[in-house]
């Protein structure tokens, strides 16, 4: 039976994805040759067709990397693949939590070397032929190499607690293997800005005294304490623009990539961390980390049930191995199966995000000058290769943000 239902929801998963992709390229492409009126004296035609034909390659390349992954999510439950590895590493070792380990770490590593083609492909191909990646294959490589480090040194540990407490913890191991997972997740939070992301990327302070001076009092205005304003060398990889805060506690700072310093005014710039202040004063990341912890607990909680039922792997190509652990295998089939079931969920998760988005705009309004929000967000469209013409179903299903005319038509509006 769950063989049956997983094959009907994998099948409905790309159908699904394949028949809104056609939407968004011909609804895209049927706009090209036009630029909307409310954008025709911001935006050229050859800025609006360069963004048409990046969104079309970005979605076509999604098409065939969907179609692809499907296929290596059926090769390893369905066709045994995960048996074969499980079965190949138990010849090698004698130690259980050994070998569950290294099955851990062997699906995932060929799961990322699958995936390293078209990885390759977004980045030297798509992202080179319309002007924004700035990556060398030698930077490419180095980030790797970092992160199969943090992978080791964080991901391995908290992998190794998971597998002890699911063998000794008793049937609630669940709710123990949650809080080390939430924990773990809290702390990477707060060790990112200082620890993880410099590792990657060089922060500078903010070296313009007038601008940093406007940043504080808008901060101070929002009620929002930080540590500092940083300028990140987003450069180094991409010529797409972004500013975000990060951190919580005494970590909690506000960081601008350098290529968004070098497009946008000082106004602009204090409207767009206007509404990224906005989240905060609405409280939306508390909101948005307490749901995740909140669907974390379900998950494992289902996971907890599942995991003690022969149905589960018989049902998705595993045969449970006998006097031996299969916790590794559980946890593999679950987060490997999971997404397909839960795929229909992603328009209320849009709909969520795109709320938040138009609750920052509204405080960001209220901060700063509209205008200059307005005029901001036009160029990071502009700068960024967006489409100002989604298809409105794909656009519902998929966005995080609100489409870019009815973004802007409302701050418009007041």
């Amino acid at each position: 039976m769950l063989t049956l239902l997983f094959a009907f929801f994998l099948l409905a998963d790309v159908a699904l994805r394949l028949w809104l992709a056609g939407r968004q390229i011909r609804h895209v492409g049927s706009h090209r040759d036009a630029v909307p009126a409310e954008f025709a004296s911001r935006i050229g035609l050859a800025s609006h067709q360069r963004a048409a034909d990046y969104t079309i390659a970005r979605v076509r390349l999604g098409m065939v990397e969907r179609v692809f992954d499907a296929g290596v999510l059926v090769w390893l439950t369905l066709l045994g693949g995960l048996q074969s590895i499980d079965l190949f590493i138990m010849g090698l070792v004698r130690d259980d939590m050994l070998r569950q380990l290294l099955l851990l770490a062997a699906v995932t590593g060929l799961l990322a070397l699958l995936g390293l083609p078209f990885t390759l492909w977004r980045q030297f191909r798509l992202e080179a032929r319309f002007g924004f990646n700035r990556m060398t294959p030698a930077l490419f490589a180095a980030d790797a190499a970092k992160g199969v480090l943090l992978a080791l040194v964080l991901g391995a540990p908290l992998a190794a607690a998971v597998l002890w407490i699911m063998a000794a913890a008793g049937p609630y191991w669940w709710i123990w293997a949650w809080a080390v997972w939430a924990g773990f997740n809290l702390l990477v939070l707060l060790i990112f800005p200082t620890v993880i992301a410099p590792l990657f990327n060089k922060f500078t302070p903010l070296q313009d005294p007038e601008l940093a001076s406007r940043i504080r009092a808008l901060a101070e205005r929002c009620g929002f304490s930080l540590n500092g304003l940083f300028v990140m060398d987003g450069s180094k990889r991409s010529a797409h623009g972004n500013a975000y805060f990060t951190g919580f506690g005494k970590s909690r700072r506000i960081v601008f990539f350098d290529t968004l310093l070098a497009r946008l005014t000082a106004d602009e710039i204090e409207a767009v961390l206007a509404h990224e202040l906005g989240h905060f004063k609405r409280r939306h990341i508390t909101r948005r980390i307490v749901i995740s912890l909140l669907m974390a607990l379900a998950f494992f909680a289902a996971l907890g049930w599942l995991a003690q039922q022969p149905w589960f792997y018989t049902g998705l190509g595993v045969v449970p191995q006998l006097g031996a652990r299969n916790d590794a295998m559980a946890l593999l089939l679950f987060f490997l199966v999971v997404p397909v079931f839960t795929f229909p969920l992603t328009p209320l998760m849009s709909w969520y995000s795109r709320r938040d988005e138009f609750e920052a705009d509204r405080f960001a309004a209220e901060q700063s000058a509209p205008d200059k929000l307005v005029s901001a967000l036009v160029k990071l469209y502009d700068d960024n290769a967006a489409t100002l013409t989604p298809d409105p179903v794909h656009s519902a299903f998929y966005d995080s943000h609100p489409p870019a005319a009815v973004r802007i038509r409302q701050l418009s509006a007041g």
